[in-house]
């Protein structure tokens, strides 16, 4: 006589009905894996969006009124909204009807209301905004960084870096657009796999070069004050520590992305670099304070217009197996519609 299979009541199946009363199974597995999605991806929208909202209080509360309208200020102010609001629409999503069993299950979503469109789509376009906002910034502090270069190395940079930046804006923006049409269409994003893909590269790349300019530079301007006997801890060291930073974290967020099962990791990449941006000039201007209260030796007028001339340049602000599709596609920006949801539960089965 045939040993059958004991009986494990942790994979059983349940029957449920479409529309057009046609039977499909559901299995417990499959709910599981449903309910641990949502809760992993937004665990991960919330401490962005946590960070992001405590950062902005932080910089509007501490940044001198003489600074608040420096181009540099604006930028990260606008960043950290934008980011908060990013983080907001995309938690939206699975509250909405787009995140219900029965509607996921049974790709069944005549009851969505065109809200909740409207809500995926903002999320895509604010998306966008947000990289062309940090783009900007990272450009204007290069500019700053690098005033003091020959005229054709300076050239040469600002030309490469605008590249490298429009090339990330581009390739976003296209990724909005395409993403935007197929959300209001319903259809799954499997053709834009290497679009998704590069927009998250040049992204990447773009961060990764902005911050290596910035760290080299200040790197050598490290090197000609040690030699010149200024090697005290300040500002100048700060801004180097924050620039490694906000060159490494990122970039291992971006490469995580491609190698780990948790939800939406590449989003990070975007919230590390809104917050690194204004905490970097946060710090550094705080130990300036800190220094100005508490001098360690005489002073010259000299000494004074060096540092008035330093902080001009560097700190012009305080902040510087059920229903659905055999789909093995990883939507890296998380869900931004409810066919890239399908995408990445499925990819992770």
């Amino acid at each position: 006589m045939p040993s059958t299979a004991p009986f494990d009541p942790f994979s059983q199946s349940f029957t449920l009905l479409l529309s057009d009363s046609t039977p499909f199974n559901l299995s417990i597995p499959d709910l599981d894996d449903f309910v641990l999605y949502n809760v992993q991806i937004c665990i991960n929208y919330g401490a962005q969006l946590g960070g992001s909202l405590i950062l902005l209080i932080v910089l509007l509360l501490l940044t001198k009124p003489d600074k608040r309208l420096s181009p540099i200020f604006i930028l990260n102010s606008i960043s950290l909204t934008l980011n908060v609001i990013r983080n907001v629409l995309q938690c939206l999503y699975f509250t909405s009807p787009f995140s219900e069993v029965y509607a996921y299950f049974g790709q069944d979503y005549s009851r969505v209301p065109r809200s909740a469109y409207a809500t995926s789509v903002a999320a895509t376009m604010v998306t966008f905004i947000l990289l062309a906002c940090i783009e900007i910034s990272l450009i204007l502090q290069v500019r700053v960084v690098c005033v003091t270069l020959q005229k054709p190395r300076r050239q040469a940079i600002l030309m490469l870096s605008n590249v490298i930046a429009l090339m990330a804006i581009g390739f976003r923006f296209a990724l909005s657009v395409e993403n935007a049409r197929y959300i209001i269409s319903l259809n799954y994003l499997t053709e834009l796999k290497w679009l998704e893909s590069a927009a998250n590269i040049t992204a990447s790349i773009s961060i990764c070069w902005f911050c290596a300019v910035f760290v080299t530079k200040l790197a050598f301007a490290l090197i000609e004050r040690r030699t010149l006997g200024l090697g005290r801890f300040g500002p100048m060291q700060i801004i180097f520590i924050m620039g490694c930073q906000t060159l490494i974290i990122p970039a291992i967020f971006s490469i995580l992305q491609y190698f780990t099962r948790i939800p939406a990791m590449s989003s990070n990449v975007l919230t590390l670099v809104t917050i690194f941006l204004p905490l970097s000039s946060l710090w550094a201007s705080a130990n300036m304070t800190t220094r100005a209260q508490h001098p360690s030796g005489p002073s010259t007028p000299a000494s004074h217009s060096n540092r008035f001339s330093f902080r001009q340049k560097f700190f012009s602000s305080s902040s510087s197996g059920s229903m659905g599709p055999l789909i093995t596609h990883r939507a890296l920006d998380g869900p931004l519609s409810p066919a890239s949801t399908v995408m990445m539960r499925l990819s992770q089965s």
